[in-house]
């Protein structure tokens, strides 16, 4: 497994591949890489979301449940998709709330990789899956992992915005010190349950109001490609 890791959640990592429990991770995958099983996201995009915002620019997590297990979806970041692939439903959602919330303009594609320049942790409470099996790797112990990096969030950082959609992402919230942070949760974004109170919960306008009231930058939803990204982000 790729753990290169170039940013400074460097030794927070490095001390949670060090526990029995990760070996046991990479113990699972191994298996089922010898059984002929494809993973996903690429190994090179398992640690993604952790090289793609620092530990202490993190001002909005996003929670997911695991990776999407269709070929080529998967990279790494919560509810993305790669650029040239089909916006996945739950995704579609997420884009229509936001349209709905906020001035947004729906686009063309998933890649919700401008939101991590500003600080949006797309984290998957699982990071990997077999192609074409959802959740099987819930059991492979990386939930111990995610665990300990909402944990370390909650517990060494302030004033974070965590958003939590679906039962599972919610029980998650016993991790978090309420005292410190923004909590906000909702239904899944899921066509199976988003009429049920994801769609208006106005999560993305309200996490905004909680970052300013704090005097913090808020964040612009807006999707953007990379040749106007470093523009319109910057200070």
């Amino acid at each position: 497994m790729n753990k290169q890791i170039i940013s400074t959640w460097k030794p927070i990592l490095e001390n949670e591949f060090q526990q029995p429990y990760f070996k046991e991770i990479e113990e699972f995958i191994a298996n089922e890489k010898a059984h002929g099983k494809t993973i996903y996201p690429n190994e090179k995009d398992i640690f993604k979301v952790f090289n793609a915002v620092n530990f202490e620019d993190v001002k909005v997590i996003i929670l997911g449940q695991d990776p999407y297990h269709g070929a080529n979806q998967a990279h790494g970041l919560s509810f993305s998709v790669p650029k040239g692939e089909k916006i996945p439903p739950s995704l579609r959602n997420i884009y229509k709330e936001l349209a709905s919330d906020i001035d947004f303009k729906i686009p063309n594609h998933g890649n919700l990789e401008s939101w991590t320049t500003q600080g949006v942790f797309l984290l998957n409470a699982v990071l990997t899956v077999n192609a074409s099996e959802a959740a099987s790797h819930q059991k492979a112990g990386w939930a111990h992992f995610t665990d300990s990096i909402i944990a370390k969030l909650s517990k060494e950082r302030q004033n974070l915005v965590f958003l939590l959609w679906g039962s599972f992402a919610i029980k998650k919230a016993d991790l978090i010190n309420e005292n410190k942070h923004c909590i906000l949760t909702a239904v899944h974004p899921s066509p199976l349950s988003a009429h049920r109170g994801f769609l208006g919960c106005k999560h993305f306008s309200k996490t905004n109001i909680f970052l300013e009231q704090k005097g913090i930058k808020p964040i612009n939803w807006q999707i953007v490609d990379e040749n106007t990204q470093a523009l319109l982000f910057q200070d």
